[in-house]
């Protein structure tokens, strides 16, 4: 064999090698999507536990299979022509065959892609048009969420309910469907709603109203986050679905209804709120606090997570937070007070009793 066709056979060689390593690429991204919750903190795409979620799921296996087929015919037509019209020492340096005109060709290549387009594009539509104009019943819960640098507010008009973050709905059984319906607004600049496991992505735009809905069908914690770039911190304006039993979502409504717990204990840490800049950016009921730059904080103690998520709801973290935000989220828009450490511990347990 000579040098010639030694390196020709390398290329070769070379090309196949980058295909198998795609393909071990995909294969490994599919496996980490197909995990089990209790392998694989990541939110699964393909474990939807909603129906507009298992709608897209459904669409996508669709998609997937066409876009499988086509590239097993491409990569099988490449590996043939690969080996089959490889140089060989009688046609050194000759130009192959060459085909002009073929009138069965070009249709091929121009009606069969014109098919495919149309039958994605046909399905892609069905699907958008259930999920979008989807009725909404009377059973229905009504939330009202808005994007901000960078957190969430999520607002229940009929329960007179406002918190952050952290979004209950209640789970909703088939029987009795309990779907819940977001209106999308946006405080600032461009947001983008996902949860994975519950619904696709919808967008949150200034001066402008979007919706989503989700009915999810099984209790438990569902993660998400921002997903469109709003700044400085996007990648860390997560947010947290708590699906509730019915009981179990009239009892956070209840206690999220009750005013502000007044502890005597912690009144110089309501002094510390109520005298610094915190009563220009949060609310707390029954306090002279009625800001909404920032989350309401009337019962901040019932919530799992701090900074939108970027922190777990302790004593060590909601010290460090009030003591220097940009340790746990740089640029978060929230100031650091450089309040004494007697106030700071003081305003500490403060924010501890509201429950």
């Amino acid at each position: 064999m000579t040098n010639m066709h030694k390196m020709e056979w390398r290329v070769v060689a070379a090309r196949v090698s980058g295909i198998l390593v795609i393909l071990t690429g995909v294969l490994l991204a599919a496996g980490m999507c197909t995990a089990s919750p209790h392998d694989n903190p990541v939110p699964n795409i393909f474990d939807p536990r909603s129906t507009p979620a298992e709608s897209i799921r459904d669409h996508s296996y669709f998609v997937l299979a066409i876009t499988g087929l086509i590239f097993l015919v491409v990569i099988s037509l490449l590996v043939y022509a690969v080996v089959k019209f490889r140089d060989k020492p009688l046609t050194a340096g000759r130009e192959p065959a060459q085909v002009y005109g073929s009138t069965q060709i070009e249709l091929a290549w121009t009606i069969i892609p014109v098919l495919i387009v149309f039958v994605l594009f046909l399905a892609t539509a069905r699907v958008i048009h259930a999920i979008e104009d989807a009725r909404k019943p009377a059973t229905a819960v009504e939330v009202t969420a808005i994007g901000h640098q960078f957190w969430w507010e999520y607002r229940y008009p009929a329960l007179g309910v406002v918190t952050a973050n952290e979004l209950h709905v209640p789970v909703s059984d088939p029987a009795h469907a309990t779907p819940t319906f977001l209106t999308l607004l946006s405080a600032d600049t461009d947001h983008s709603f996902w949860v994975p496991q519950l619904a696709g992505k919808t967008d949150l735009i200034p001066n402008r109203v979007n919706h989503t809905w989700i009915d999810p069908h099984q209790t438990g914690v569902y993660v998400g986050q921002c997903a469109q770039y709003c700044g400085t911190q996007h990648g860390k304006m997560l947010l947290r679905v708590s699906v509730d039993s019915p009981e179990e979502f009239a009892a956070w409504v209840q206690a999220q209804k009750q005013p502000a717990n007044h502890d005597d204990k912690a009144s110089a840490g309501r002094r510390v709120f109520e005298t610094t800049a915190c009563i220009n950016c949060h609310a707390v009921g029954g306090t002279n606090g009625t800001g909404r730059f920032g989350p309401d904080l009337t019962h901040l103690m019932s919530r799992d997570t701090i900074a939108a998520g970027a922190a777990l709801n302790t004593h060590e973290n909601l010290r460090l937070w009030m003591q220097n935000p940009d340790a746990i989220k740089p640029g978060s828009l929230m100031p650091a007070m450089k309040l004494s450490d007697a106030d700071l511990d003081a305003l500490v347990r403060y924010l501890e009793t509201l429950r």
